[in-house]
């Protein structure tokens, strides 16, 4: 009845007797198919609350059954007796089954079975049983009698702590490593590498062609359905404007129209190169001249309401600029019909179009924010951005109820990646603002919709804190934070004032973002969490840094590779796949990331190297109602020194020092010079823009100012 797949069973042939199988529990089948398909005499794990139930007895009679709880160590001892003695036993790790689709909490209980048994852990990913009608996932997703299953057997783990890890902390740990080798599990035997309208068409086909996924303020609801005919029948008529594999420019806001065009510029093997229409004329053009884009997609409306005339002839003299009022009179019955048509059968016609574009192929460009020079274009592959979705769906429990809202820009890869392919994969509704900037709209806003994720930088949390009343956020459930560092105030307000804590991650456009991030099973105060699943790590030494490193990363969701303003159109790949991030990190006796600062952050005085951002913190802790931006210039006897640039008109040294005092750290991060600013230069994405307050200050210090 089931077309059952079964991948890698020369793992299991080859894993030792003594062997601790876990799986994740996605319905009642799960045992069955287990029992079915695995051709050895195998014990199962079953919770004691199911082992006395009367349908088990039969079941009792041809398997060897152990009722187990994870509470209860005599049960557990039992089964580590057993596995001991040679056997191998299916348990499922997760104590029940998923109600959200993904991982559910980790017990390590088998963890410890594991380990007291020095047994083999050999993981296995159910996938398919979770759309048939015994999983716990009606209202989810689209239920359907006999849908493929998918069996992913992995290469086994042991573990190997050391002798001095006892007791309640080995326990721990054997728990922690389990949780770790189950998402790596799910990440693994995860589908990306494939293009992304291949992961588009199949999440219209488990959620239904009706399931909602885009609005925007406009108020007008796309279902898969229609998101699908109205990409076609634009890329049909982008394809009179473009060439296959050919980038063009996207010059467009955070609007339902910007992901149709995205879409059906990639129905047609064309490449979009999001372009960030806060960068300015000169790096706007840059953008153009290093990606070789002859080409621009905007809009009349847009470009008008934007007040981006002066850009918009800037670009006209670069490249042939578009409008989509324009595109949209060139929609013919003819054209509307054969969109139809595609749309009826979205899988077969992809398949035909992109017939010549594979999964490592380019997806999108987009551009560095320009916060340390020119911008220079990041090639994201189809598989990059869909590795990075698959990361996050093994670590976060979103669910096709869930609504995020994202107010991040499109241009920006958080905004991209956690605003736009996320949602779009994974079958949640997507609500797009325009401007993350609107601090008193954006809260009420969040309220009407009934949003349930929410993403941002720390100075558009803070803003929207300030002015949202403690209610406007009842509905949401994650917030999560990137792209800068998040301060202790803006934690603590969302604490107190909506009762929600904020999971704060950290990643790089390179890494299409996403690299480590706090979730609700693993998270600390202060860390960026947990690497993703997927992700090697190496610290590099830094002279002057005692605790951490520079930090490189190889993942399958690390660029395809940049291009460089002095060598348009050429890509330059990372060599060997590592991408040095350039951030300096420690990682903790947990495993927890921290993020130190970044190398180019760092300035040295008596020898020693001192974070800019430790700084800046440090002044937020001072005066936490203003901006302030730590920058280092060249000093004649001491090489270096430091100087704060603040919005705080009272700035001056004494307090800085006692709040320094009060916080145990070196006085060497107290700044010696201040300047006062009535604002601090910051990019589109709410990030400080170094590059020009570090000219601001120069100019100041000219003119005498500073």
């Amino acid at each position: 009845m089931y077309h059952v797949e079964i991948k890698g069973m020369k793992h299991l042939q080859a894993v030792g007797d003594r062997a601790l199988i876990v799986a994740n529990h996605t319905s009642f089948l799960d045992a069955i198919l287990l029992s079915v398909f695995l051709p050895e005499d195998i014990g199962y794990a079953v919770h004691s609350s199911y082992y006395d139930k009367w349908w088990m007895r039969p079941l009792r009679r041809w398997t060897c059954l152990f009722a187990v709880d994870h509470g209860d160590p005599m049960a557990m001892k039992s089964l580590i007796k057993y596995v001991k003695e040679g056997h191998k036993v299916v348990i499922f790790p997760e104590g029940r089954i998923t109600s959200t689709g993904s991982l559910m909490k980790v017990y390590p209980g088998p963890g410890m079975v594991a380990d007291k048994a020095d047994a083999d852990i050999l993981p296995i990913r159910i996938d398919g049983a979770q759309y048939t009608p015994f999983s716990r996932l009606r209202g989810q997703v689209r239920l359907r009698w006999f849908p493929t299953i998918r069996l992913t057997i992995l290469p086994a783990h042991h573990f190997d702590f050391p002798a001095s890890l006892n007791g309640r902390e080995r326990r721990n740990e054997a728990g922690r490593v389990l949780a770790e080798i189950m998402a790596e599990m799910v990440f693994q035997s995860s589908h990306y590498q494939r293009r992304i309208w291949d992961a588009i068409t199949e999440a219209a086909y488990i959620h239904g062609d009706d399931h909602l996924v885009l609005e925007d303020m406009e108020r007008t609801p796309l279902d898969y359905k229609q998101l699908i005919l109205r990409s076609f029948l634009l890329g049909n008529l982008f394809r009179h404007e473009a060439e296959q594999g050919e980038r063009v420019g996207v010059l467009l806001p955070n609007v339902s129209a910007c992901i149709v065009t995205i879409l059906g510029l990639q129905s047609r093997g064309i490449v979009p190169a999001m372009l960030n229409y806060t960068m300015g004329a000169k790096a706007a053009v840059a953008a153009l001249e290093t990606a070789m884009i002859q080409t621009v997609i905007t809009s009349r409306a847009f470009i008008e309401k934007a007040n981006l005339e002066e850009l918009c002839e800037h670009l006209e003299k670069h490249a042939h600029v578009i409008y989509l009022e324009d595109i949209r009179e060139k929609v013919t019955l003819f054209g509307k019909i054969s969109a139809l048509l595609a749309a009826r059968k979205p899988e077969r016609s992809i398949k035909r179009r992109l017939k010549h574009v594979s999964s490592d192929d380019e997806a999108v460009v987009l551009f560095t924010s320009g916060s340390e020079g020119l911008p220079k274009g990041v090639v994201l592959s189809h598989a990059n951005i869909l590795a990075n979705v698959a990361q996050l769906s093994a670590r976060f429990d979103f669910t096709s109820r869930d609504v995020c809202f994202n107010a991040l820009p499109i241009f920006h890869s958080f905004g991209m990646t956690g605003g736009v392919w996320m949602p779009l994969v994974l079958g949640l509704k997507v609500f797009l603002y325009p401007s993350p900037l609107h601090y008193r709209v954006i809260p009420e806003v969040v309220y009407d919709v009934n949003a349930t994720l929410l993403f941002g930088t720390n100075v558009f949390l803070a803003g929207y804190a300030k002015h949202a009343h403690p209610y406007d956020f009842y509905s949401v459930r994650y917030v999560v934070a990137g792209a800068e560092k998040l301060q202790d105030e803006t934690r603590q307000l969302w604490m107190e004032k909506f009762g929600l804590r904020i999971f704060e991650g950290y990643g790089a456009t390179e890494a299409s973002p996403v690299i480590a991030a706090n979730t609700p099973m693993h998270f600390k105060v202060g860390s960026v969490g947990y690497f993703l699943p997927g992700i090697r790590y190496k610290l590099e030494s830094v002279p002057g840094i005692k605790r951490g490193g520079r930090l490189w990363v190889k993942a399958p969701n690390v660029m395809t590779g940049y291009l460089l303003h002095d060598e348009p159109g050429v890509l330059q790949a990372p060599a060997d796949g590592w991408y040095d991030t350039g951030d300096i990190v420690r990682v903790d006796d947990d495993n927890f990331v921290h993020i130190k600062g970044r190398l180019k952050r760092f300035a040295k005085l008596a020898g020693e190297m001192i974070s800019l951002t430790a700084v800046e913190e440090l002044a937020s802790l001072c005066w936490p109602d203003d901006m302030h931006v730590a920058l280092a210039v060249s000093d004649a006897h001491k090489g270096e020194q430091i100087v704060l640039m603040s919005t705080f008109k009272g700035v001056e040294r004494k307090p800085f020092q006692i709040c320094a005092k009060e916080q145990s750290i070196n006085e060497l991060h107290v700044p010696r010079q201040y300047v006062y600013v009535d604002e601090i230069p910051l990019l589109g994405t709410g990030k400080v823009h170094y590059p020009a307050a570090q000219a601001l200050l120069i100019d100041m210090m000219k003119k005498g100012d500073a």
